[in-house]
């Protein structure tokens, strides 16, 4: 049964009449970041203002079906990204729709572990400390969690941080395939748990509803995207407004150089000029910085906000595989698959002296969905494998590096990334691939992510104390520019190896007070 998306209110979309808006706080990008800042501004009393690039993605039938996702590309809207070393381009893997990434992800929505806060020796170097601890950001993960109706279950992962509240809603139980999979690993001495998730799946007719949801939109408003729970209801509050469509080329700074005085939007034909009290770009790691970077003049010479000369480096998008596990003789028919996750070598441990990372369970793989990496490969082929597979999917940290970065050419986006800390990840795969064949299935195929596979990114605007080594305050305020925030994951100072979505919305909450109170309320 599909749930009722909040109607908008008459004028919470924009139509301007004249070729200067004014607002309190202008939001960059209605994503994960951005909307759940917006949600959170609602009531403040301040004119909030959110410029979304894209529009509303519309529910039909083709959200379910992934050949249209995969196949035909048909809600694919950003423009190629380019290899900076070779001068190649990529498909990223970022859309432009109100909601942003979020309208594809699979929800899967965990807290950052205790350790990722903090300074930790990894194979190839260490990763560095947050400017806050977890203490300090655990109020808002419960805040969060509310918000994009999290299931979980406290007291089945050791390495689950302590929670002041209970999760919301109970987990998604596991369907028999998933179950066995839990009981086998459990067998080895492992200790399988049901994974965060802002799926909500009260029955078996809803996960079949959205069982392709994991890297499609859902038709069903039963996932939690950045557009139904925080986007609409924040445009339910007469302050809180919506222009859509709208390309920020740039941020115009004071002669002084110490404030952003507007942002000049393109839309359609028309260039706008939005002036506001306060401006957040959340436009993710890689376009909130490729807007930094075009926005540079004499005062910031090689982009706003860069005298650290961090911006755009520290690119981060962590080591990832899909892995199959294959049963020839027996079918998996599970519905909605991402219900499990395992962090036993997710710290480092007797038998792991460094951090390994984590394993989660990918939505159900469909034919459609592997066609696109495996073009060459018939569809029946493809579905005999995936109508056997177990879906999972790896992730360890990568650890940020200087040259691994994000610059502009004009418009054009150049991405320099050298993937780093691949011993462990190898090392996961390998012990991955020992405990599905001791679970009974005997075929193991994987294929590692490219520069392509780029959901996870983070850490293009470092936060730190220190201006001369990073971009923005623990707040995610520019240290160069007043009234200059980034609220999305390009604060990140390491990526972990867990989905950044719950982290980037629960830090969101967390500056709240701050913006609000340096727009003046």
């Amino acid at each position: 049964m599909n749930k009722p998306l909040p109607q908008l209110r008459e004028g919470a979309i924009v139509t301007p009449d004249h070729d200067t808006l004014t607002a309190d706080v202008v939001i960059i990008g209605s994503g994960m970041g951005g909307g759940t800042l917006a949600w959170a501004l609602k009531d403040s009393g301040l004119d909030v203002l959110i410029v979304e690039r894209g529009q509303f993605l519309p529910r039909e039938p083709e959200n379910s079906q992934p050949d249209h996702v995969f196949i035909k590309k048909r809600y694919v809207t950003s423009k190629p990204w380019y290899e900076a070393r070779t001068g190649q381009p990529f498909q990223p893997g970022v859309y432009y729709w109100v909601g942003g990434n979020t309208k594809m992800y699979g929800a899967c929505l965990p807290r950052f572990r205790r350790s990722d806060f903090e300074e930790v020796a990894h194979h190839d170097g260490d990763s560095p400390a947050w400017p806050f601890r977890y203490e300090d950001l655990e109020p808002f993960y419960a805040k969060a969690e509310e918000l994009y109706e999290v299931h979980g279950a406290l007291g089945e992962d050791p390495t689950e941080p302590e929670h002041s509240t209970p999760y919301p809603y109970p987990p998604l139980s596991h369907e028999p395939a998933v179950e066995r999979f839990a009981v086998r690993l459990r067998q080895q001495g492992l200790h399988p748990f049901h994974m965060a998730n802002g799926m909500h799946l009260p029955s078996m007719a809803e996960r079949r509803a959205d069982t392709t949801a994991d890297g499609s939109p859902s038709a069903t408003g039963n996932k939690s995207d950045a557009e139904n729970r925080a986007v609409r209801p924040a445009l339910e509050s007469p302050t809180v407004r919506l222009l859509l469509g709208a390309y920020v080329r740039r941020l115009h700074a004071s002669p002084d150089g110490h404030a952003v005085t507007a942002a000049e939007a393109q839309v359609g034909e028309r260039t706008l000029r939005i002036e506001a009290k306060i401006f957040v770009v959340s436009g993710g790691a890689v376009n909130s910085t490729a807007l930094l970077l075009r926005s540079a003049s004499d005062q910031h010479g090689e982009g706003l906000g860069n005298s650290s000369g961090l911006l755009g480096r520290n690119y981060m998008v962590h080591n990832s595989t899909f892995l199959l596990a294959v049963n020839p003789a027996r079918r998996n028919d599970t519905a909605w698959q991402k219900t499990l996750g395992l962090n036993d070598w997710y710290e480092a441990g007797p038998d792991t002296p460094y951090p390994l990372g984590n394993l989660q369970m990918l939505g159900k793989l469909r034919a459609p969905m592997v066609k696109a990496a495996r073009p060459w490969a018939p569809l029946w082929t493809l579905k005999m494998v995936t109508d056997r597979s177990l879906d999972i999917y790896l992730t360890t940290e990568d650890l940020p590096r200087r040259d691994n970065r994000v610059t502009v050419d004009g418009d054009k986006i150049m991405i320099s990334w050298t993937p780093n800390n691949l011993a462990p990840h190898y090392e996961l795969v390998k012990r991955v691939s020992h405990a599905v064949r001791r679970a009974g299935y005997p075929i193991v195929l994987t294929e590692r992510m490219g520069i392509a596979t780029n959901s996870h990114m983070c850490g293009t605007a470092v936060a730190g104390t220190d201006p001369s080594n990073s971009v923005l305050d623990p707040d995610c305020r520019s240290h160069d520019v007043s009234n200059l925030f980034v609220v999305d994951g390009s604060f990140f100072p390491s990526s972990a190896a867990l989905n950044p979505a719950l982290t980037i919305a629960a830090n969101a909450l967390r500056v709240v007070p701050t913006i609000a109170a340096s727009a003046g309320t």
